[in-house]
């Protein structure tokens, strides 16, 4: 039972102003203070959004792992998106999590912006409806969602840093909106970014309070980025909650002191805590309260399959899909073997299984694989694959948390050599790894040890490497996720066994992240795209997997380029060459170039699809399902195209001089035509766009099933000059005609002007498949679309 705002205040007048202080600041890295005076629990908090990761990077510990937020939005499913919130709730319980760290409600302002994976679409309202329904999906199981990261953090360069400048139509119509809908879908936690708007550091800033908690009513907690609280006064004058994470922070005794100069009101405190209290309510961290069981959900990795159909987006096909029963194909490229299939950085996490592409179809087809060509790549932890304890002789290595003098104080057993946390124990001063490899192949290898510090490796007790690495960020995504590798080679014979022990000093704010690499030698490039267009040549159907390294699309950086890395361009082209039914997937979390892409005969984007993802693509590929997928952003031809392309700050500043339009809109107003357009996406049926009209409310439009297969379709409603108001699926059989309505709420139709909000209805809309391509409309005639 929720404790009603009498109840929080009496629970709040019970505490002294150190104690309430106290719980403002988290205890550690990712759980809130405990006061079992009034019956508050800590609270647990743990990062998303495509798997609940839990209070520890640990492998040992697995997740389900779901497609990116791309994916998702690019379902333009509701109803789906909000069971996949109910999948993650159940998975928070499960790890004993209160508070997931997600949705991210950022935009696709640049395809140059490096979090894009991340976010849902480059539309606000597509964002917005997206993520309400992952909201109301995750706090239906009893666990809070998170709408971060409030507000304009749309790029990673500076991000901890830069001042957004965006003009009051912008933020109001574009960036704000979907932090509106999420705030009237009932999310319980906001998230202020790192970032500055308008000159003022977010967790600082005014808009906390006005439109946040002020028009928009929000009653919930507004927790910081990780680091972001950098004042005491101000931002705790601000309408920030929650500074996160603990046990330091500018919030702890500072606050306290501020508060008895004047600085702070107690009052401010006070509003604080009974935020915190009200959530801690909401997800049974209070006055004994048990968690709310989320409902089961059936068949959860038949969920993920379906989630991996219907956000495949078919760009083209010139008939070669669905693939024939009985063809013999060769599946080709890079990511074929071992698909990407999560972004790099916090939102990372370790599923207990993932079906490759190729594993995926062979259950469908005969199946010849080669990788074609290598990608740059950091280099591959050990695994339990080809590496065993140096004393139980168990697949896996051993870590140990040693002090200065070399002792050890911790240590455990491990199954991969990327060790993100170690146990906490007094006086820790070096991590070390330590397994025994066996070496499949001979040749040159490359071992790498990461982290920060004196690094120093260990082959068979010779020291190959021995280097200190300093620390230049402050970037938590690089200090406690990605940090630097140092490498050397050594020559193995196939089968030789190698003693491998690394260690990495541990220094002041530095944090713990430490891995132990091993890459074995490779084919010669000529050598390996020969192999690979051989067997295209010999094959019915040739599929080419290409795609993104966490090098190029992670948290932490902005994107330099939209080309695919390495030569996957020129494998693409290679295999078409001798095969004309060539297939190219596409794998990665957002936009690239693709300039090939009227050569070959079918196009698919699969996103990074989360850890079914060779099950989701043998059931599009087979034809078992249609491709149902939609762009949520628009894809250029070439990167020198793209209308807005600044994601870099000006001495700290990034300036938004392009205000509303970006997406579709900055194409629009460019007069330009990209590759494909938002929205654009084709199935395994043909439609005809018959008749649109207004109705109360919206609009009526009727589609027919122009071809041989029963089908789905997305009906997109657009206003003139403006961007997406709406849209509705339309489903129906070969021949069958049906007539779906597309619900147009006044607040589609809202403009930010000077005095307000003002709702003008008095627009043409445009019906159709993208928003490219309309052929219907209602009202007077609108501009011609660039084709």
């Amino acid at each position: 039972m929720l404790v009603d705002d009498v109840e929080l205040d009496l629970l709040v007048g019970k505490l002294d102003l150190a104690r309430k202080v106290r719980l403002l600041t988290g205890a550690t890295a990712w759980r809130t203070g405990e006061e079992p005076d009034i019956g508050l629990r800590s609270i647990v908090v743990s990062d998303g959004p495509i798997g609940v990761r839990g209070q520890r990077w640990d492998e040992r510990s697995t997740s389900l792992a779901l497609p990116s937020p791309t994916a998702l939005a690019a379902t333009w499913d509701l109803d789906l998106v909000a069971r996949l919130g109910l999948l993650l709730a159940a998975e928070a319980r499960r790890k004993g999590v209160d508070v997931l760290l997600a949705p991210t409600l950022n935009l696709h302002r640049s395809p140059f912006g490096g979090r894009h994976f991340e976010c849902f679409s480059e539309d606000p309202l597509l964002t917005a409806r997206v993520g309400a329904a992952y909201v109301t999906g995750v706090q239906r199981g009893g666990v809070a969602a998170t709408a971060k990261h409030y507000v304009a953090n749309d790029s990673e360069t500076e991000r901890m840093t830069l001042d957004a400048r965006v003009g009051e139509r912008a933020l109001r119509e574009v960036y704000l909106l979907p932090f509106e809908h999420a705030v009237e879908a009932g999310v319980w936690v906001v998230m202020s970014a790192y970032n500055g708007v308008n000159g003022v550091t977010m967790s600082e800033s005014p808009l906390l309070d006005e439109p946040l908690k002020g028009e928009w009513g929000f009653d919930g907690v507004v927790v910081s980025d990780w680091g972001a609280v950098r004042s005491t006064a101000a931002s705790a004058n601000a309408g920030q909650d929650l500074a996160m994470p603990g046990p330091d922070s500018p919030w702890r005794d500072d606050l306290v002191a501020a508060v008895e100069r004047g600085e702070v009101p107690e009052a401010a405190v006070d509003a604080k805590v009974e935020r915190l209290l009200r959530l801690a309510s909401r997800v049974g961290a209070l006055n004994g309260a048990r968690p709310t069981p989320p409902p089961r959900v059936e068949d959860p990795l038949g969920l993920l399959r379906e989630a991996i159909a219907k956000s495949t987006v078919l760009l083209r096909n010139d008939g070669v899909l669905p693939l024939s029963p009985g063809a013999r194909v060769a599946v080709l490229g890079p990511n074929a073997a071992t698909a990407r299939i999560q972004g790099g950085g916090s939102a990372g996490v370790h599923p207990g299984s993932v079906v490759s592409f190729v594993d995926g179809l062979r259950e469908v087809a005969e199946v010849a694989h080669a990788p074609g060509v290598r990608l740059d790549h950091r280099p591959t932890p050990l695994t339990t694959a080809d590496t065993r304890h140096p004393v139980t002789g168990e697949p896996g290595v051993l870590v140990r948390v040693l002090d200065a003098d070399g002792v050890e104080l911790a240590s455990e057993d491990r199954l991969l050599g990327r060790v993100l946390e170690v146990p906490p124990v007094e006086g820790a001063r070096a991590v070390e790894v330590r397994g025994v490899l066996t070496a499949r192949t001979a040749g040159e290898w490359s071992f790498s040890v990461a982290g920060f510090g004196r690094l120093t490796l260990d082959v068979d007790g010779e020291r190959v490497l021995d280097e200190h690495v300093p620390l230049e960020t402050d970037d938590p995504a690089v200090i406690h996720l990605t940090p630097p590798h140092r490498r050397v080679t050594a020559r193995l014979d196939e089968g030789q066994e190698v003693d491998l022990v690394a260690r990495r000093e541990l220094l002041e704010h530095t944090g713990t992240a430490t891995a132990l690499a091993a890459d074995p030698p490779e084919l010669g490039a000529d050598e390996e795209l020969a192999r690979a267009v051989g067997l295209a040549r010999d094959a019915d159907v040739a599929v080419v997997v290409v795609g993104t390294t966490d090098e190029i699309e992670s948290e932490g950086f902005d994107r330099a380029s939209l080309a695919l890395p390495g030569r996957q361009d020129e494998l693409v082209r290679a295999v078409r060459a001798v095969n004309d039914r060539t297939v190219v997937v596409v794998n990665s979390g957002g936009p690239v170039e693709l300039p090939w892409r009227d050569e070959v005969a079918a196009v698919l984007l699969t996103w990074f699809p989360g850890q079914e993802a060779g099950h989701g693509l043998a059931d599009v590929l087979s034809g078992a399902r249609e491709p149902g997928g939609r762009l949520p952003t628009t894809w250029a031809a070439g990167q020198a195209d793209v209308p807005v392309s600044d994601v870099r700050p000006v001495d700290g500043v990034l300036r938004y001089a392009e205000g509303p339009d970006i997406g579709h809109r900055a194409w629009r107003r460019a007069g330009a035509a990209p590759a494909y357009w938002f929205g654009h996406g084709l199935g395994y049926t043909t439609w005809a766009y018959e008749h649109a009209e207004a109705a109360p409310g919206g609009a009526l439009v009727r589609v027919r099933n122009t071809g041989g297969r029963p089908g789905r379709e997305l009906v997109q409603v657009y206003a003139e000059g403006g961007g997406l108001v709406g849209w509705a699926h339309a489903e129906a059989g070969p021949g069958e005609a049906v007539e779906v309505r597309v619900e147009l709420p006044d607040r589609v139709f809202r403009r930010w002007t000077p005095g307000g909000w003002v709702v003008d209805r008095d627009v043409s809309l445009l019906v159709g498949r993208s928003a490219g391509d309309t052929p219907l409309r209602i009202g007077e005639r609108s501009p011609d679309v660039a084709e």
